[in-house]
């Protein structure tokens, strides 16, 4: 595959100015929600061929997610194209100001293989909707999904509109080493780094949607029984191979081991005594990724899980206590069904353990007390996250979903997929009926008075 030529084309095709068009982008945003449904049962067939994950979590986290916004997206599009007026200073006497949204031009969308469906058909409906063309990359660690989604957009698509090249870390290379107008990367912080290094090139803009360890707080006023489940639903939802999941629990010492009793309860509840053997718990992606966890866990004390099968790469959801934040486990971020167990006493101890690290990618917090909610929300910094819940923030479309620091830059979702895709070019009409003439040489005291008048 001749990726250069590609691009080329590509550049080409937007030089027409087809895609800037409004019903243009409305039929492409519903010709693919219409492909979408029409190819349901093969994405499910994919991902559960990829990660054995059952039809229900890929419609609740994949496809119904994907429909949600092409829904949002066709609703709101007339509006978001629309010039926006903004008021004009005094001191810019008489002119109008507005700004237009335009599309940045030929992107490249690269995505990672936990969520191989949604994360790179999530943001490709933003470049739809901004007007742009796209190069997509999925995972090739994600097969079958991948083939999927190629076969989706060729049929639906001119390959100089939207295209999709399959293949390894070669691909990549090659396809970064291209001049791109705008690229959206989702990934490792380590190929994150890379990509964002060769956009660096070209001046490229980015969004690198990346992870890192999100900590969930649970403190001493929480409701346990039902912080339990909602965190082993976070936790354990494609058997941790999440980039918001829960990462680790920093948990009141005085209720640590009811909650750990309600966790162990939940999961069991959730995914059986036995859930290696529960034929709708998601493996691991890979024997590599397998061992790495397995290497996590082997020196840490286990009181739930541990259990391993190599031949269907699936980890039994596992919880670890008597963590140390020093031990291996809590140098990197999981990426898979393990929860370490640490305690504090008090909240100053929560945030310098926070602090201390990276910039997560999600907080989670669960409390009654709105002191300590506020204390936390103030003065931690995250992404995103939740209040008494765990990952459902990335669910709605009315809000932008993004990192800070090492787990990322930029946001999309609902207006703000449109915003990342679009230059937003600001503009002032001046009309010619008045020209005040105090902003010209040469300097008197009076334009001196009147410039200090208007410009405080």
């Amino acid at each position: 595959m001749d990726i250069k030529k590609i691009v080329d084309a590509q550049r080409e095709y937007f030089k027409t100015d087809v895609t800037k068009d409004f019903a243009f982008r409305l039929n492409a945003l519903k010709r693919l929600k219409k492909a979408v449904y029409e190819n349901e049962q093969k994405i499910n067939d994919a991902l559960k061929d990829d990660l054995n994950k059952s039809e229900f979590e890929t419609y609740m986290t994949e496809t119904g997610i994907v429909l949600s916004e092409l829904t949002f997206a066709i609703r709101h599009l007339k509006g978001w194209m629309r010039t926006k007026r903004v008021r004009t200073p005094l001191s810019l006497f008489h002119s109008r100001s507005f700004v237009i949204s335009e599309p940045y031009g030929v992107a490249l969308i690269m995505s990672p293989w936990n969520y191989p469906f949604m994360l790179l058909i999530d943001p490709l409906i933003g470049a739809i909707a901004a007007g742009n063309c796209a190069v997509l990359k999925p995972s090739n660690y994600s097969p079958a999904t991948s083939q999927v989604i190629h076969d989706i957009i060729s049929e639906n698509f001119e390959p100089e509109y939207i295209s999709v090249v399959m293949g390894g870390r070669q691909e990549n290379k090659d396809l970064l080493d291209q001049r791109f107008d705008y690229i959206f990367f989702t990934g490792s912080t380590a190929v994150g780094r890379f990509a964002m290094e060769k956009a660096s090139v070209n001046l490229t803009p980015v969004t690198l949607e990346l992870g890192g360890k999100s900590p969930c707080i649970v403190d001493k006023t929480a409701n346990l029984e039902l912080a339990a489940k909602r965190i082993v639903f976070g936790k354990y939802l494609n058997a941790g191979q999440t980039c918001n999941a829960v990462d680790y629990l920093l948990v009141h010492k005085s209720v640590k081991d009811e909650l750990v009793k309600y966790l162990i309860e939940n999961v069991e509840k959730q995914y059986g005594k036995d859930a290696i053997s529960n034929k709708d718990f998601t493996r691991i992606i890979n024997e590599k990724h397998f061992e790495r966890i397995m290497n996590l866990i082997k020196d840490e004390e286990i009181i739930l899980g541990g259990k391993s099968d190599a031949v269907k790469l699936k980890i039994a959801p596992t919880i670890l206590d008597n963590v140390s934040p020093d031990s291996p486990i809590m140098q990197e971020e999981i990426f898979g069904p393990v929860l370490p167990v640490l305690t504090f006493e008090t909240l100053d101890e929560v945030e310098n353990f926070v602090v201390s690290r990276e910039k997560p990618l999600a907080l989670y917090l669960f409390t009654t007390d709105k002191k300590v909610e506020k204390r936390i929300l103030k003065n931690l910094s995250f992404g995103g996250g939740c209040v008494n819940d765990t990952i459902i923030q990335i669910a709605t479309p009315r809000m932008g979903f993004g990192g800070v620091g090492h787990s990322g830059m930029g946001a999309y979702h609902g207006k703000l997929s449109f915003d990342t895709f679009s230059h937003h070019k600001s503009m002032i009409k001046k009309y010619n009926w008045i020209d005040p003439p105090f902003r010209y040489q040469p300097v008197t005291k009076s334009k001196m008075k009147w410039l200090r008048r208007f410009l405080k």
